[in-house]
């Protein structure tokens, strides 16, 4: 039993503004007391039964104790792998029920919205159950995964074990719920009484009958068609690009680029590579976008709603395809590095990309995308920006073509190589001149190339 001293101090320790209002408290005090008992008697003692359940498999720090009929255990929870990740698919599992890990052991693989990455854990322990079997499709983060158990004798002990059973237990010291009084029956006046039984019928039968829902019109048995699941890097494509163009303010510059020079050097670097690198076009338009960047950093920004943020590198992404869908690694500092070193980046971050290998941090983020789909034979298409950056440039292929002779130069026409590159960009951020100057000095670059080794 508390005192009425005990009630006081109870009073002014926990704010209350008056004892009748802290001894309102006295029940649930007795029964964290009882609990705090039951838990000292539980904890001495070596054989008893303890369970723990963490809020997150790997960086967790607070846990929820409870003291049910499982020995003590982790469990493991889906990762959330990167920012925009809100389920994922389970792979492979690299463990097996009574397969012991150490800290840093590749548990089971996952697709995340962009990549598929090995989930190393960070405990020691053995595996006592796996919740969520291989090839599983959505998977919410957060959700329960797999049991660890520190001691392998208590793995046998988790065959049965599920989620809802652990959290269907009945939880310590629940307060009563307080009585409330039944209601009180209040006459009605004559006005409001109810209906009398004929007359609802009669107003049943006047009242018009509810049309029938329309039949859903089945599919014609000649129909042949494959539907094909989504996953979860095309929704995310989906829902990135549908808003990108819904809300974000597009419009586009076209500028013809002289590619004869580029095809020269191209030629001359490759031939005294000595198989160090072998450059393609595209290792130009990234040198010379990032060069443009520097020179016009207007363009290299980005729409945060309150401010307009601009970067102080140049970040190219690369729109590389890949049989799930479209993924940008960034070639990062691009204009600070040579031609031979952004050709081997990007050739490594495209074949790691085919086969999902990247880690976040190649392929999130960046302030400039390059689109290239010269290599299909198309000459111009426009593209759609990529959130937030400010500007996307949309490369068409190289042809050639019968041009007007230069000043000086003999005859009436010449022939030039000449690709067509368009820019997409936020006019929120960028307005329209600021869109010319980048065109201006990256068409600068590319028509004399030299200025890119300097």
């Amino acid at each position: 039993m508390l005192s009425s001293a005990s009630i006081s101090r109870l009073a002014f320790t926990t704010g209350r503004r008056s004892v009748r209002r802290a001894a309102a408290l006295v029940p649930l005090a007795r029964a964290v007391a009882t609990h705090n008992a039951t838990t000292r008697s539980f904890t001495s003692t070596s054989s008893a039964p303890r369970h723990i359940l963490f809020a997150s498999s790997t960086m967790a720090k607070a846990n929820t104790v409870r003291y049910y009929t499982y020995p003590s255990h982790l469990v493991i929870n889906m990762p959330a792998l990167s920012p925009t990740m809100t389920m994922g698919n389970i792979g492979t599992w690299q463990k097996k029920v009574g397969d012991a890990v150490a800290a840093g052991d590749v548990l089971v693989e996952i697709e995340t919205d962009k990549a598929q990455m090995d989930f190393e854990c960070q405990e020691e322990g053995y595996i006592a159950k796996i919740l969520v079997d291989s090839n599983t499709k959505e998977v919410n983060i957060s959700k329960p995964i797999a049991i660890l158990v520190e001691n392998k004798e208590d793995i046998e002990k988790f065959a049965d074990f599920t989620v809802d059973s652990a959290a269907a237990a009945p939880a310590a010291a629940a307060p009563a719920p307080e009585k409330k009084e039944a209601p009180k029956l209040v006459e009605t006046p004559k006005s409001a009484e109810a209906p009398k039984p004929e007359a609802v019928a009669k107003k049943a039968a006047s009242a018009p009958a509810p049309k029938a829902a329309a039949p859903t019109p089945a599919a014609p048995a000649s129909a042949t068609y494959t539907d094909i699941p989504v996953t979860n890097m095309r929704k995310i494509i989906a829902q990135r690009l549908s808003e990108s163009k819904q809300t974000v303010p597009h419009y586009y510059v076209t500028v013809e680029c002289e590619m004869d020079k580029v095809l020269k050097l191209r030629e001359v670097l490759n031939k005294a590579s000595e198989d160090k690198y072998k450059l393609s076009v595209n290792d130009f338009i990234v040198k010379a976008s990032a060069l443009a960047l520097r020179a016009v950093p207007e363009a290299n920004s980005a729409w945060m709603n309150d401010s307009i943020r601009q970067y102080h590198s140049s970040d190219i992404c690369v729109a590389t395809s890949t049989p799930t869908g479209l993924i940008t690694p960034i070639v990062a500092n691009a204009d600070k590095k040579g031609l031979s070193v952004i050709s081997n980046q990007v050739k490594d971050l495209a074949s790691r990309a085919r086969s999902n290998k990247l880690a976040p941090h190649e392929y999130q983020g960046g302030t400039f995308t390059i689109s290239n789909m010269g290599m299909f034979g198309i000459k111009h298409f426009t593209a759609i920006i990529n959130p937030p950056q400010s500007c996307i440039l949309a490369v068409g292929s190289t042809e050639k073509r019968v041009l007007p002779a230069r000043a000086g130069e003999e005859g009436e026409f010449r022939t030039a190589s000449v690709m067509a590159v368009t820019l997409s960009s936020d006019h929120r951020t960028v307005d329209g001149a600021v869109s010319a100057q980048f065109l201006k000095a990256f068409k600068g670059y590319l028509e004399e190339p030299l200025k890119l080794l300097l």
